[in-house]
């Protein structure tokens, strides 16, 4: 694509990663059949390549940013499919929060819509709010299922837990022995929101490392990765919770190297991966940065990496996996999960169409709930029709919104993992289960 940036504009190092992402993008359409929003709404301007058109005007003319803008590039999930499909290898990824960030500044939305991203932004990166705000929407459930509310927040209340889970112990600042040789020293990211919703992911983390040989530190002041507020446009705090976390593990590194900072939902994976991007201009965080983004591994490459072993009981349970976008697209991570579910017993199988987002992408399914519910029936059709006794995917976002469509159980990959090789049954399935069972 022709670009035709003036010279101070690209005196910004943003503007011109964004002009090379830019001039990269050859429309050849690729992108529009593996892209979810064009794929179910049949909008040029909700295609790749739509939005690529809207942002070059923006960025490069330097405008504010139209309603119309606002509404395409909104309803983006960043699920980055895209970019596994480019033949021309556009950063997408970079150019999409480079125009959010550039709506944020420049355009003022509605006001409910400002104060719900405001809430958002302030509530979901910190777990003690969190906690407390899923208590005070326990109290407004009832409500949501009135129609008396906006939609928006109807779907706030739908993903609400009907049981806020107790605080782990394992999610406090503390070091785990390996058991037996160590082989690794790494640290684990405790994030935000997954604590909250489904603690014992951490702790089937914990658990499974230690078993292979890992030596679990869990730092001091390490936190939300900052995902949430980057693709929200609000890029100054998400930068501030990736230095929060570039301090927590330098302070570590410092002390002994580090083999690996190992991270089990894999929103916050793409997001600690780009860290080096993210903090370039922070000439006091930027070496920093990258060398720790370098040290940023799923959960499931360690695992590969370590080897499973040789699982503690046959569990030949049909295992359908969901690949969450950021895992497969963002990181480009496809082997590995289900490769370590068939080693560990299981039966496993991948739905149709397995490249499409299930509609969560962090707040995508609260702020775009229309698009999102839609996203949600398509890949909970194509997963019940491999008639599933267990659903496992690597990302809490995709956990709960898939959980909240189905009977089955939704685990985490590690969570069946840490089962097969000697961990307790997942919260999430029968307590009385069986090997040789079946799942409702």
């Amino acid at each position: 694509m022709q670009t035709h940036f003036p010279a101070e504009k690209l005196a910004d190092p943003a503007m011109r990663d964004s002009e090379t992402a830019l001039r990269k993008c050859v429309h050849c359409g690729f992108c529009t059949s593996t892209c979810p929003t064009y794929v179910e709404l049949g909008d040029e301007l909700d295609s790749p390549r739509g939005r690529i058109v809207l942002m070059k005007a923006m960025l490069e003319e330097g405008r504010p940013a139209t309603p119309r803008d606002v509404l395409h590039i909104d309803r983006c999930l960043s699920c980055l499919s895209c970019v596994t499909t480019c033949p021309s290898g556009v950063n997408y990824m970079h150019l999409v929060d480079q125009a959010r960030a550039w709506i944020e500044q420049s355009y003022r939305r509605p006001p409910g819509d400002r104060w719900l991203r405001s809430v958002l932004a302030w509530v979901l990166p910190h777990r003690s709010r969190f906690r407390l705000a899923l208590r005070f929407a326990q109290l407004a459930r009832p409500l949501g299922k009135t129609g008396l509310m906006p939609a928006r927040l109807r779907a706030m209340l739908a993903m609400v837990p009907g049981r806020v889970p107790a605080p782990s112990a394992v999610d406090r600042p503390q070091r785990f022995e390996a058991l037996g040789a160590r082989r690794m020293r790494v640290a684990l990211l405790g994030g935000c929101v997954q604590p909250v919703l489904a603690p014992h992911i951490n702790e089937s983390t914990v658990r499974l490392l230690t078993r292979l040989g890992c030596e679990v530190l869990i730092p001091p002041g390490a936190g939300c990765c900052g995902a949430l507020t980057v693709h929200m446009g609000k890029e100054a705090r998400g930068q501030a919770a990736a230095r929060a976390n570039v301090d927590a593990w330098w302070r570590l590194h410092q002390e002994a190297p580090l083999d690996a900072i190992v991270i089990n939902a894999s929103g916050c994976g793409t997001t600690v991966k780009d860290y080096g991007r993210l903090l370039r201009m922070d000439p006091a965080y930027a070496p920093r940065a990258a060398m720790l983004a370098a040290l940023a591994r799923d959960v499931t490459e360690i695992v590969a990496l370590l080897g499973l072993g040789k699982p503690s009981a046959l569990l030949p349970l049909k295992v359908t996996y969901h690949a969450p976008c950021s895992l497969q697209h963002g990181q480009q991570i496809r082997a590995a999960p289900p490769q370590l579910l068939r080693e560990a017993g299981f039966q496993v199988r991948e739905p149709a169409e397995a490249h499409l987002c299930c509609g969560s992408a962090g707040t995508y399914n609260i702020l775009q709930p229309a698009i999102a519910t839609r996203l949600q029936r398509r890949k909970m059709q194509a997963i019940e029709r491999t008639a599933p006794q267990i659903v496992a995917t690597g990302n809490i976002g995709c956990l709960k919104q898939l959980a909240v469509a189905t009977d089955v159980p939704v685990v985490h990959t590690v969570e069946l993992l840490d089962w097969a090789t000697g961990g307790p049954v997942p919260p999430a399935m029968n307590q009385d289960r069986r090997p040789s069972g079946t799942v409702k």
